[in-house]
């Protein structure tokens, strides 16, 4: 079974940076298409970004268009999501996804992680 697990959430002030990382089992990430998701209380799961065929496509949410990089590392066989400039608005529970759909459209996605928290003060 394929299991995807989430790291590197945390407490930041405004302003700051977080990287994000989704550790890949039982599964080749560059096989698949990956997505990042956030999850605001309250709100519904918002689409990041997504990277397919090995990175050589690769897509982001306006709203964290030129602020967040999403990279794949082959070799661990990660996924990164560096989030820099980060907003109070930017606080929500982050998730990793595997699926075979370039989209930012969570129903493409089948495989998902238990998530990380990421909190913006301020």
């Amino acid at each position: 079974q394929v299991q995807l697990v989430e790291s590197g959430g945390g407490s930041v002030q405004a302003g700051g940076s977080l990287r994000l990382s989704c550790a890949a089992s039982r599964v080749a990430l560059s096989s698949r298409c990956l997505g990042w998701f956030r999850q605001a209380p309250g709100k519904e799961r918002e689409g990041l970004a997504v990277i397919c065929a090995g990175g050589l496509q690769h897509s982001y949410a306006a709203s964290v268009k030129g602020r967040f990089t999403m990279a794949l590392d082959k070799p661990t066989n990660t996924l990164y999501l560096q989030m820099n400039s980060l907003k109070p608005e930017d606080t929500a529970m982050y998730s990793c996804a595997a699926g075979l759909t370039y989209s930012l459209d969570e129903a493409d996605f089948r495989t998902w992680g238990q998530g990380t928290q990421v909190t913006v003060s301020s």
